[in-house]
């Protein structure tokens, strides 16, 4: 059993084919060399990797079983592994990455029967196609449709005990650097996912439809890295939400988004659609920008979340997007780069067509801009949001935080604020 993204015990496809299989089960990880040395290798992801490592051998112990961990080429090492205890089959969770898509091709390369299963997404890319024809959904509202009509696959539960060859070294973990992560970066691991998802399910749903653009409330469930790194299965995620829709929504837009990536695997750096307008080029906007230092109050303070947590809202990230590339008219690659080094959710179809959908390249054909001002004061009102990520503004009460070029000449002295990137009245009513 080869755990890729699926770093779990519980609905786990592939470790239950596995175990139904045979009588003994080899749980394998491999730290894959061509992704440590890549650039989705940053700290915060490392980071969250290793507890969910950590608590996935912990689980399988308990179990009576044990998690191998090697490192370097996937296949290498599983090759080496079946060769050592008489291995005949492997199985895995099925991806539709670029890099997945290698790995799984070099696999079945071995002298094994490699089974990939599902398991990443609620619907699998390519389970749902147009019935007036063509081989993926390229508009959400269709998709949604026929998303909520669909049947997905019956949950699984997890393994009653697991057996393993003799004698095998479980191997240590990689200790790779965690220079650099955020200091309030939440941890990894299927234990706290579930925890999470508990507490979610009894409490903050209900309220999720009214509440859950509302920047200054922890509205939203947070589990994004946890279906990132499959310590929560989304199946069962849905299962466990799927009285509320506007969350279930959200589960379909991951899907979408995976079955998009999966049809168009340069999403991450190529346009899905042309731009009507070119991107221009202004490296100290950018600067700016990434340094939470636009001196437009909402725009700093979603930045200022992203780097101290490895978390944005989701309002907040839409408006930090539509900003740098609707209104700054910076291409959307820049942000998506800057996102996939902090988030510890960062995954290619999600983070990347998200960026593109905001820039207006994706698959919303009419993108629309969000003004930071109008947005400020729909979604933080009082400024509590604000004020929270830039205590230096918390002299300005109430919604004036979101507007310090008005304070008193007196008082915007000792803010220790920039001015804003651009004039506050190009903006005007422009936008939502």
């Amino acid at each position: 059993m080869l755990f890729t993204r699926d770093l779990r015990v519980h609905d786990n496809p592939a470790l239950h084919a596995a175990l139904t299989a045979a009588e003994r089960t080899v749980p394998l990880f491999v730290w894959d060399e061509s992704i440590l040395a890549g650039p989705m290798a940053v700290p915060n992801r490392l980071r969250f990797l290793a507890d969910s490592l950590t608590d996935l051998r912990r689980a399988l112990r308990a179990l009576g079983g044990d998690l191998l961990i090697r490192r370097g080429d996937p296949a290498a090492e599983a090759g080496r592994i079946a060769r050592l205890t008489g291995a005949r089959s492997l199985f895995l969770a099925d991806d539709h990455s670029a890099l997945a898509r290698r790995r799984l091709a070099a696999l079945r390369e071995l002298p094994l029967r490699v089974t990939a299963l599902p398991g990443l997404t609620v619907i699998p890319p390519g389970d749902l196609t147009p019935s007036s024809g063509g081989d993926l959904y390229r508009v959400f509202t269709p998709y949604w449709k026929a998303w909520s009509a669909a049947r997905p696959r019956p949950l699984l539960p997890p393994p009653g005990r697991i057996v393993l060859p003799p004698d095998l070294d479980p191997g240590a973990p990689p200790e790779p650097s965690f220079a650099g992560c955020s200091p309030a970066l939440l941890p990894g691991g299927e234990s706290q996912g579930r925890r999470r998802l508990e507490a979610w399910a009894a409490g903050g749903l209900a309220d999720y439809a009214t509440e859950r653009d509302l920047l200054a409330h922890d509205g939203t469930s947070r589990l994004s890295a946890h279906l990132r790194f499959g310590t929560l299965s989304p199946r069962e995620v849905l299962h466990a939400t799927a009285a509320c829709e506007p969350f279930t929504r959200q589960l379909a837009w991951r899907d979408f988004h995976y079955q998009l990536a999966a049809a168009f695997p340069d999403l991450a750096w190529r346009d899905y659609r042309p731009a009507r307008a070119g991107f221009g080029d202004d490296p100290d906007a950018l600067e700016a920008w990434r340094g939470a230092a636009t001196g437009l109050p909402i725009i700093d303070a979603a930045l200022r979340q992203l780097h101290h947590e490895g978390f944005m809202h989701n309002r907040a990230r839409m408006i930090t997007a539509s900003f740098l590339t609707r209104t700054l008219r910076l291409d959307w690659r820049h942000g998506y780069r800057h996102f996939r080094h902090w988030l510890a959710d960062g995954d290619i179809p999600n983070n990347a067509a998200n960026w593109q959908r905001l820039a207006g390249t994706g698959n919303d054909p009419r993108p629309r801009t969000l003004n930071p001002l109008r947005q400020a004061a729909r979604f933080d009102p009082d400024g509590s949001y604000t004020r929270r990520w830039l205590p230096e503004l918390r002299a300005l009460r109430g919604p004036a935080v979101h507007r310090p070029w008005e304070a008193e000449p007196s008082l915007r002295r000792v803010l220790r604020y920039p001015p804003p990137l651009i004039d506050p009245d190009s903006l005007g009513r422009r936008g939502l």
